[in-house]
């Protein structure tokens, strides 16, 4: 029997991957790898691992979920170390509950490594605290992928009325039904909103607005997945701390420095 490694790759920035995780990819014979997973991080691999690459498109899966699991499992039962990688961490919107879920089924050893996900890198990479004592006491991570059903509007209800700030995953497509909600549930139209396309990587982009406004400006911007959305008081923020984009500008990463 081997063992399985479910593993988050971090946001994006090559350098944000914990060492637990570099560890699991040096260890393994085979690597699963997704779609948002820095391409850089392959280069920890063994020599001669097999790496196998199961990305998913918007309304494009290259390998359903099924067939990760049966490979997860057919190697792991024949002996190898396989590593799952998977961009952010495996537990938030990553399905590694599922495939640990499958695995466990099969009596197979896995561990699971968290990695930073995007929902607060890509945040504060933009200069935006999803916390602040000022602004936010809560913060909810939340899927942009949207159901026509009463527990759905129900949902939205809770998180326009109840918790400060958003951080929504996959939602750009759905970014007009997204502020349908918030105001239809009482969320003011001057709440601030950012996008920030491709956090934590030197193509990151980050474009903001109003829920009012955010949508025009959207389309004008041109942006489009991957992005994260963040909606609340803490945006504010963003013109007093904004870092990344003037180390960008100064050509003064931490990695460079070194």
């Amino acid at each position: 029997m081997g063992k399985v490694y479910l593993v988050g790759a971090g946001p994006g920035d090559p350098e944000l991957i914990t060492l637990k995780a570099i560890k699991s990819i040096q260890l393994a014979d085979m690597i699963l790898y997704d779609r948002l997973v820095n391409k850089e991080l392959l280069s920890y691999a063994k020599k001669g691992a097999d790496l196998i690459y199961c990305g998913k498109l918007p309304n494009y899966h290259t390998m359903k979920q099924e067939t990760i699991h049966h490979f997860l499992i057919r190697y792991a039962k024949s002996g190898k170390v396989v590593t799952r990688l998977k961009g952010g961490d495996p537990f938030v919107f990553g399905r590694g509950g599922e495939e640990a879920e499958a695995l466990a089924k099969q009596n197979i050893p896995f561990e699971i490594v968290p990695g930073i996900t995007s929902g607060i890198a890509a945040a504060t990479y933009a200069g935006i605290p999803v916390t602040h004592r000022e602004a936010s006491s809560s913060v909810a991570f939340v899927t942009g992928h949207h159901k026509n059903n009463k527990q759905e509007d129900e949902k939205w209800e809770s998180l326009a009325k109840g918790i400060d700030t958003l951080a929504i995953y996959m939602g750009v497509s759905n970014l007009p039904y997204i502020r349908e909600q918030l105001l239809k549930y009482g969320k003011s139209k001057q709440t601030p909103v950012a996008l920030v396309h491709w956090g934590t990587t030197e193509g990151q982009k980050t474009v903001t607005g109003t829920l009012s406004t955010i949508v025009d400006v959207v389309n004008e911007e041109k942006i489009k997945n991957p992005s994260m959305i963040i909606i609340g008081e803490v945006v504010h923020y963003r013109e007093k701390i904004k870092w990344f984009e003037k180390t960008i500008e100064n050509n003064t990463i931490i990695s460079e420095a070194l």
